[in-house]
């Protein structure tokens, strides 16, 4: 690049057309090596002397460079003459590397709109978006399905927008069998339709509506690690995270070097009790392409597994630096700033993932950031919203009851949440616990342990054993308390509830006190130990 530079400045019988596709030529090369300034000047370098071309030119013959006394064409047939649209582009996306969205916008739409490719166009959208201009995002994103139905992204961040279903389709191909079309034709544009659909589900949370539109795909389209993922992420999003897990591991296994939604996978897999398999995952990742937002939410979630809540706070807020836009990267690390008790900072995270694409897991962070700071009525809003994105799913019946039983005069509207999510879904074990936390409150504690003793029939679960214990150990049943506080650690042996509360339980068996700190405790046998001496004295 320095070599045809040098030659391009030092010889005045360059015409312009050269010497302005040589500096693309260079710009590309640093561009390329992610030198975007020096790239960004030297593009403008080139556009000033693309400006002195005669019109002609720009659409005419190829143009040599001398070299001494030989000359060699700077365009041969794949090389195309100097397009000024590609290179105001060029500029617009040295702009965005070097995170200026305004100029890179300012830059692109400088280029007229029937010059536009499928690629400025789309990455126009994105630039709209991340400026917030959704208006004019959504315009961009229309026009790339009309360049091509298949850009699949569009469908997908229209949907996102919460553009109607009808209004996405309009500017699909249509699938009527009277426009001429055969039934193959037909078939092709009708898999466009239900993708539009499968992704519209997926922002209503209309968990039976993604079920049928992504196994419809999958029986047309089989083994498609595309829609695996999207199925995966569409089930975290309402909380189905066992069929999540299922989908992700088959994704893995498909292709172990993909990255895109493997961060939501490693949040899964946190909550398993061997951590193997997130080990594996995270090595993966780190090989494979350590400059990815994923990357980091999954490192976050592997040290928030090993306890080291500090550190994964760090990688967390890496991936949102990457890239803003993340909504994993925000909803991992709300959820350990409510660990460490910042839960105003919390809120602020899980409010932008909720701007960014609203899920269970954003309702469910501000409903528990708002009661942290005593914030019952901002709770109850998003407890609401949450019902009213997701009216048939228990998760969100069970929100609305977690802020009402926050508040002791409010307890009977909090009851009627839970029973209502456990006739809606009698297998979902945390409106279940809820229930049982609410009774134990109320003193009904015999209602409680039969409560949760129904559901040790078909859960392995050490919460529920910690829960029962816990409540054993009130009724001063220390027998069954020990018994379900051993059984909570040998299926998870890093419960830290089911740990402090076994702890207080020996102590309880000893005879000590049992909300006295160990410190204290030995200070007492300590002086006691010295009174019997001091009488025996």
């Amino acid at each position: 690049g320095c070599f045809l530079m040098s030659s391009t400045t030092s010889n005045n019988d360059i015409s312009p057309s050269t010497r302005a596709e040589n500096m693309v030529i260079f710009a590309d090369a640093l561009y390329g090596k992610k030198e975007h300034r020096r790239a960004l000047n030297v593009y403008r370098q080139a556009y000033h002397y693309g400006k002195l071309i005669p019109k002609q030119s720009i659409s005419g013959s190829r143009n040599l460079l001398p070299t001494g006394n030989r000359t060699f064409s700077t365009n041969p047939i794949h090389v195309s003459p100097f397009n000024e649209n590609e290179v105001k582009f060029k500029i617009g996306l040295c702009h965005m590397d070097l995170h200026d969205m305004r100029a890179a916008l300012t830059e692109m739409e400088g280029i007229p709109s029937k010059s536009r490719t499928l690629r400025i166009n789309l990455t126009m959208a994105k630039l709209y978006r991340m400026t917030s201009y959704d208006r004019a995002a959504c315009i961009s994103y229309k026009e790339c399905l009309r360049q091509c139905p298949y850009t699949l992204e569009a469908i997908v961040a229209l949907a996102d927008m919460g553009i109607p279903l009808k209004e996405i389709q309009s500017v699909l191909p249509q699938a009527q069998s009277k426009s001429g079309r055969s039934p193959s034709e037909l078939e092709h544009v009708r898999w466009l339709h239900r993708y539009a659909e499968a992704q519209c589900a997926v922002i209503s949370q209309d968990h039976k509506g993604i079920s049928e539109h992504f196994n419809n795909l999958s029986q047309r389209f089989p083994n498609n690690l595309h829609l695996l993922l999207e199925t995966a992420k569409a089930e975290v999003a309402v909380g189905r995270n066992d069929e999540a897990l299922l989908n992700f591991e088959k994704a893995r296994s498909l292709d172990p070097y993909n990255v895109t939604g493997m961060d939501e996978y490693a949040m899964l897999l946190r909550t398993r009790t061997d951590p193997s398999e997130l080990n594996r995952l995270l090595n993966d990742l780190l090989l494979t392409d350590p400059n990815r937002p994923e990357v980091w939410v999954a490192s976050a979630a592997y040290w928030d597994r090993r306890d080291d809540k500090f550190r994964a706070l760090t990688y967390a807020e890496k991936s949102v630096r990457v890239d803003e836009r993340h909504v994993p990267g925000h909803i991992i690390k709300g959820n350990l700033l409510l660990s460490l008790n910042r839960a105003e900072a919390a809120v602020m995270a899980f409010r932008r993932a909720h701007q960014l694409r609203p899920d269970l897991r954003s309702y469910q962070g501000l409903v528990r950031g708002n009661l942290a700071i005593s914030k019952p009525k901002e709770a109850l809003m998003a407890a609401r919203e949450a019902l009213k994105a997701m009216p048939h799913r228990a998760k969100a019946l069970t929100l609305v009851g977690d802020v009402y039983a926050h508040n002791p005069d409010a307890r009977d509207k909090a009851r009627k949440f839970y029973e209502s999510a456990l006739r809606l879904e009698p297998g979902y074990l945390g409106a279940a616990l809820a229930l049982a936390d609410l009774r134990a409150v109320e003193g009904r504690n015999e209602e409680a342990i039969e409560l949760l003793e129904m559901y040790l029939k078909d859960w392995a679960d050490d919460s529920l054993h910690t829960k029962l214990a816990q409540i054993y150990a009130v009724t001063s049943n220390l027998d069954k308390a020990l018994s379900h506080y051993s059984a909570a650690l040998r299926i998870n042996p890093d419960n830290e509830a089911a740990k402090k509360g076994l702890e207080r339980l020996e102590r309880q068996i000893k005879g000590a006190d049992p909300d006295l700190p160990e410190e204290e405790e030995e200070n007492e046998e300590d002086d006691a130990e010295v009174e019997q001496e001091e009488t025996e004295y």
